[in-house]
């Protein structure tokens, strides 16, 4: 662009204050600012999470580990019919039974403590 030649727009725009962009500027940031936290959790539901359900635990040593074959049973540290514990990513998240869901096992859902959804929507 050549710059002897004088722009179009700037005889509309030499009519402005510096104050009147300036607000219009900062509308633009707030329309924006909006947008962004409404779009932030329709953005986070499709983000993948590994779901997992806890049957309980074991602590042994490594020689017991070692020893550890094909009809080996190893005591864990939840009761029988216990609630088992649900998590998102590692993270505790609520308590379930199992149940069988056509050819698969599936969760059903006793409590939600640890999951706040709330906080995703504000």
């Amino acid at each position: 662009m050549n710059m002897n030649e004088t722009n179009p727009d700037e005889g509309m725009l030499g009519d402005l204050t510096e104050d009147m962009i300036i607000d219009h500027v900062s509308d633009v940031s707030d329309v924006t600012a909006t947008r962004t936290r409404r779009d932030i959790p329709q953005m986070m539901r499709k983000i993948p999470v590994t779901l997992t359900l806890e049957v309980g635990s074991a602590r042994i040593s490594l020689q017991e580990l070692m020893a550890i074959g094909p009809d080996s049973v190893i005591e864990l540290d939840m009761l029988a019919g216990e609630p088992l514990v649900i998590k998102v990513n590692g993270t505790p998240i609520g308590r379930a039974e199992v149940v069988v869901a056509g050819e698969n096992y599936g969760l059903k859902v006793i409590d939600l403590d640890g999951l706040n959804l709330d906080m995703m929507t504000s």
